[in-house]
């Protein structure tokens, strides 16, 4: 299975952030910097690939509504962190997104923090643990998502 609601998802979520860290560099710079330009053009690119990933994710969600496609696969989890807050209590896919959403945020500035030159390893270890964990989190919730949408088209 190539994609599902919960992948594309994910990926418009990573898209988004790109965007918003774009959209910074961009205000931070002169009107006059030679690199504004080729920072807008970046800019206007991941803008272009997120409206197709979100046209993606429509079409998907429309085909799963009539049955069309097949919602998920069984997952083969070989691995089980402990560490990682459960998606179990989420029975809605806005506060699955949401909250995929926010893992992708903590992930973005976990990988910072990692990779940040003054830290001692100790550090740098705690910091991949806490990726390793929130990684496992991101990808509960985008099975979430997908079990979320399967079970309604089930009940309908």
């Amino acid at each position: 299975m190539a994609e599902t609601l919960g992948s594309l998802v994910d990926k418009v979520s990573i898209k988004n952030l790109r965007l918003w860290h774009m959209d910074e560099a961009i205000a931070s710079k002169d009107p006059g910097d030679p690199a504004l330009e080729e920072l807008k053009a970046k800019r206007d690119l991941a803008a272009r690939q997120n409206q197709d990933l979100i046209d993606e994710a429509n079409i998907f969600l429309a085909d799963a509504l009539e049955g069309k496609v097949k919602i998920r696969d069984e997952k083969l989890k070989l691995y089980q962190n402990r560490n990682v807050k459960s998606s179990d209590t989420i029975k809605k896919i806005g506060e699955a997104v949401s909250e995929l959403a926010w893992r992708n945020i903590k992930l973005w500035h976990l990988e910072d923090e990692a990779r940040r030159t003054d830290l001692p390893d100790a550090e740098i270890v705690k910091v991949k643990r806490g990726i390793d964990a929130t990684n496992q989190e991101r990808n509960d919730l985008m099975d979430k998502v997908d079990e979320i949408l399967s079970n309604h088209v089930a009940e309908k």
